[in-house]
């Protein structure tokens, strides 16, 4: 039986507070009050008649919820279409959230609107203590999301990159997250001797094919890391089965949708393919 409280299990009306357009396809809804959310973890989001979807938390201070989105697909094109006054439903929080220490040197990887959430775990990270570096990835300049309020961070450094070099680093965010983790190795002298910080955790959320590859850097760099993974999520509290995953059949809105990059590897779709709403396989492209 599900430990979570059939209170979160059932949606409630929330008032949209305010509105922000990110990009041209992203935006960002504020609530009217709060869910009691931790970095990672999910909502479902639901407007009556049309569809129920699940999306991150972007910020939850106790007050204000706020969820940021991409507007493709029905019910989520249809969300766009809400204005400021206008009831949402939504239930939650759940699933796992990710996990620091205070004092901690942490990494974050972002890619597309997966900047949203790991605002959140800079904004509520670098409250205990902690020292980040965040790495935002786009395609292009048009697709960068939340970098002033990351700048606006006391102790983040702020890396961008975009495939097309519109803005910061010509490439993929993986490559800086490389270059960093190659700084100040764990096990070097510079490290043991204190003349440079290494890296405690890679935290990151994004495309898959992008998590695969943080988690093959973090463990080539011998540093933990904690991956926020994406599957079709029907119920939210782990009844419906449809975000299993092979060949654990963990499911990714209880055991996920944050895990460890340990258990990311043990996962032998990961990477590889995911499953639709009917539960049919889909392959992930190769690029």
């Amino acid at each position: 039986m599900s430990s979570i409280s059939l209170q979160s299990q059932l949606p409630r009306t929330y008032r949209i507070k305010a509105i922000k357009q990110e990009t041209e396809m992203v935006r960002t809804y504020t609530f009217d009050g709060s869910l009691g959310a931790k970095p990672g973890q999910f909502v479902m989001v639901w407007l009556p008649g049309v569809d129920e979807n699940p999306m991150s938390v972007a910020y939850d201070d106790g007050a204000e919820t706020k969820i940021t989105f991409f507007a493709v697909g029905d019910m989520s094109e249809e969300l766009a279409r809400r204005g400021v006054g206008d009831l949402v439903g939504l239930r939650g929080p759940f699933g796992t959230h990710y996990d620091w220490k205070s004092g901690q040197h942490i990494v974050l990887v972002a890619g597309g609107y997966g900047a949203a959430p790991m605002y959140f775990l800079a904004k509520e990270s670098v409250g205990h203590g902690c020292t980040i570096e965040v790495i935002v990835g786009a395609r292009g300049k048009e697709h960068l999301l939340y970098l002033e309020e990351l700048e606006s961070l006391p102790h983040v450094a702020l890396h961008v990159a975009t495939n097309d070099g519109s803005a910061g680093y010509k490439g993929f965010n993986t490559e800086i997250l490389e270059k960093l983790l190659a700084q100040c190795p764990l096990d070097s002298h510079d490290a043991k001797k204190g003349k440079c910080a290494p890296v405690d955790q890679v935290f990151s959320c994004g495309p898959e094919m992008m998590l695969k590859r943080v988690m093959e850097i973090s463990a080539a760099a011998g540093v933990p890391c904690q991956l926020s993974m994406e599957r079709y999520m029907k119920c939210g509290f782990g009844l419906c089965g449809n975000c299993v995953m092979d060949p654990s059949g963990i499911r990714m809105c209880v055991e996920g949708p944050v895990i460890t990059g340990e258990v990311a590897a043990t996962l032998g779709e990961f990477g590889k393919y995911h499953r639709d709403e009917l539960g049919k396989k889909k392959d992930f492209e190769k690029k």
